[in-house]
């Protein structure tokens, strides 16, 4: 099976070379049965590719350990569900799950354009092509995970080695967060390709107005969320796992997963300008290359030992063979927006400041330079090592200080943007529309100092929070009353069909509502209390308004592990609330490893945190107990923000109950059009 597998890979990688040269000789002789070969071997690659994940799949459940990848990260006791995600536990195995995604990406863009914009779509394969066959390349060369295992004699003889048992999958990502989120984040990076490929060949074409951002508008919002959706997950699991009372640590592996998120954010909202107005066009084409680019840095960062951090492989050669591929897809790209600015000119100028054009670009600016202050920060110690030989660590205070400003700043902008009417807003029309939101927002920040905050940023972002809740809460209200006077529905019904008619305006609305609950989330972390003990039976902790009392102290095995845990009821205020077991788990396969299972008390106030630290000989235990404010609303808002991207990612209008005529197509002043 180990064979065939390879032989997949290999196979497909013939089949991408065949289409790449395809689709270019077909267009270039403008004979379209060349260019549909090229897309039946996109088809084949990926089907060959499949295949190939199939066998490995295959290898894990049946534990073949005579090859590399099986040996690495699957064992004989490992639950079923984990050798599954064992695919993607080690490096070898991630590669070829990163290839599989890609393909099947390549094979659903050719699909689906099968009969649309053929004079584009040579292009589009040959860049689909390009990459697919670029990460085959290191799939079958250099990071094979059907490589198999040999015995060395003293004479130079080998034979094949077959060990009794694996090493096992690393002990932290036995983790059902952990299993989801590095297919869910490879979506992500990988999912931006389409829209790249889209940009260049359109560049190529110089059809260089709108029509590649509608063709890939919502393959990049999918692709956002799924990015979006792996950040979190990720974040979920360092909470639970890790044991260190936070979800992010400003790790350089979690910055290179942020970064294309900001980005694409910034693509998302900047395309409605050229789509609305004709105007930034060598923006965009930028910010699509960039995220691109951003991508297949974020899985350098992770593969090429380059850095260090809990989330990465292990170091591997594969690092020079990424930084010549992006220094190349750059240099190509930017010679070919240089080759096309008279095309790429703007149709219109920007009108005033107070507008909404004016809005979505300070906007870009920030995220953009968000982006950049977490490169700076995540690469200084690297760059340092590699001008002065000695390394500089850049920690949490380095990107708190840069970025809390910032995020302030991009959440005020988040609420005043929708305020502004495009090309040019009358004072008058911003101090009517101002009025409502400042009131609430004034009524908030005197609240939270009455209640005596003092801390400059929660404040801030309390308040501005308010204001930014304020403007969406009018936004559908003036919309569903419209609809309730015109077309006699009741206030849900009409708010319902008022978001299914103006889907990417609506659901962009929801999206930018879970981004204030996140932000409350975030805002918590200002009041973060800890305390630590060791406890004996009978003994209590006390941290903020709770008290932990130790009842007792328990050992067992489970299914690969053995445990310790430390059983702790919860008081509040004098009242017993529930018991919390947080526990240790010794791995008994392969890489010997404890690990830490986190116990919570979640509440939309805050989170009560366990963590067992260690157990003493006289069986008393080490607990590390943690109060998180607030930190429940940023999974809501994570899953507000699904909603609202689906609602957005609606392709056909729809409403429901009613049977009079759709009210035309009417907006409001201050209704922004999109995410």
């Amino acid at each position: 099976m180990a064979s065939f597998g390879n032989f997949c890979i290999l196979f497909a990688l013939c089949l991408s070379g065949y289409a790449l040269l395809a689709a270019l000789i077909g267009v270039s002789q403008r004979r379209q049965t060349i260019v549909r070969s090229a897309e039946h071997a996109v088809y084949a690659a990926t089907g060959a590719i499949t295949l190939a994940l199939f066998s490995l799949l295959y290898l894990l459940l049946t534990d073949d350990f005579s090859v590399s990848h099986v040996a690495n990260s699957s064992s004989r006791e490992l639950p079923v569900f984990f050798k599954i995600a064992a695919i993607w536990g080690a490096h070898d195995g991630s590669m070829l799950l990163w290839v599989f995604f890609t393909s099947l990406f390549c094979a659903l863009v050719v699909w689906l354009n099968r009969f649309r914009h053929r004079d584009m779509m040579p292009y589009v394969i040959a860049v689909l092509m390009i990459d697919l066959g670029f990460f085959l390349c290191l799939n079958v060369f250099i990071s094979n995970p059907f490589t198999q295992l040999a015995q060395v004699f003293p004479d130079g003889s080998y034979q094949s080695f077959l060990p009794t048992d694996g090493r096992g999958l690393n002990p932290l990502l036995q983790h059902w967060a952990m299993v989801i989120h590095p297919p869910v984040l490879y979506l992500g990076f990988i999912g931006f390709l389409v829209p790249f490929a889209f940009a260049i060949a359109a560049l190529i074409t110089r059809q260089l107005g709108d029509t590649w951002i509608r063709t890939t508008r919502r393959w990049t919002l999918l692709t956002w969320l799924f990015l979006g959706i792996g950040l979190i997950l990720g974040g979920k699991w360092a909470y639970v796992v890790l044991g260190w009372g936070g979800y992010w640590a400003w790790d350089p592996v979690e910055n290179s997963s942020l970064m294309p998120w900001l980005v694409s954010t910034a693509f998302l909202h900047s395309v409605i300008v050229q789509e609305r107005r004709g105007m930034l066009k060598i923006w965009n084409m930028l910010l699509v290359i960039i995220t691109y680019l951003l991508g297949i840095f974020g899985t350098f960062i992770t593969r090429s030992g380059i850095v260090s951090s809990v989330h990465a492989f292990a170091a591997s050669n594969l690092g020079q063979f990424f930084i010549i591929y992006m220094s190349a897809v750059l240099g190509v790209s930017l010679i070919l927006v240089a080759s096309r600015l008279q095309y790429l000119k703007s149709e219109r100028r920007l009108d005033s400041i107070l507008s909404r054009e004016s809005a979505f670009l300070f906007n870009n600016l920030i995220l953009v330079v968000a982006c950049f202050a977490i490169l700076w920060g995540t690469m200084f110690p690297v760059l340092s090592e590699w001008i002065r030989d000695t390394q500089i660590t850049v920690g949490p205070p380095f990107f708190n200080n840069i970025n809390v400003p910032i995020g302030l700043l991009l959440l005020l902008l988040t609420g005043v943007g929708p305020l502004f009417a495009w090309r040019k807003t009358s004072l008058e029309s911003l101090r009517k529309a101002f009025l409502l939101p400042s009131i609430f927002a004034v009524a908030t920040c005197a609240a939270v100092l009455a209640a005596g905050v003092r801390n400059f940023s929660f404040v801030v972002c309390m308040t501005l929070c308010t204001f930014v809740l304020v403007t969406i809460v009018e936004e559908f209200y003036k919309g569903t009353r419209i609809r309730m006077s015109s077309r006699g529905e009741n206030p849900l019904l009409a708010a319902v069909n008022l978001t299914l008619k103006n889907r990417r305006r609506y659901g962009g609305y929801i999206v930018h509502l879970s981004i204030i609950f996140m932000f409350v989330g975030f805002a918590g972390n200002v009041f973060n209390q800890e305390a630590s003990g060791r406890l004996a039976k009978g003994a209590e902790l006390t941290i903020k308004d709770y008290s932990l009392k130790m009842v007792d102290y328990r050992e067992g095995a489970g299914s690969n592990y053995q445990y310790r845990r430390a059983v702790l009821d919860v008081y509040k205020d004098g009242k017993r609330i529930r018991t919390l077991e947080p526990e240790q788990r010794m791995f008994t396969a392969g890489q010997q490893q404890t690990t830490t299972e986190v116990a919570l008390h979640s509440t939309p106030k805050e989170d009560l945190y366990l963590v067992l630290a260690g157990v003493s000989r006289d069986g008393s235990v080490d607990i590390k107990a943690f109060v998180n404010p607030l930190v429940f609303w940023i999974w809501f808002g994570a899953a507000v923000m699904f909603f609202g991207a689906l609602i957005a990612l609606i392709p056909e209008k729809g409403r429901i109950g009613s049977t009079q005529p759709e009210l035309a197509g009417r907006q409001t002043a201050g209704v922004n059009p999109g995410v």
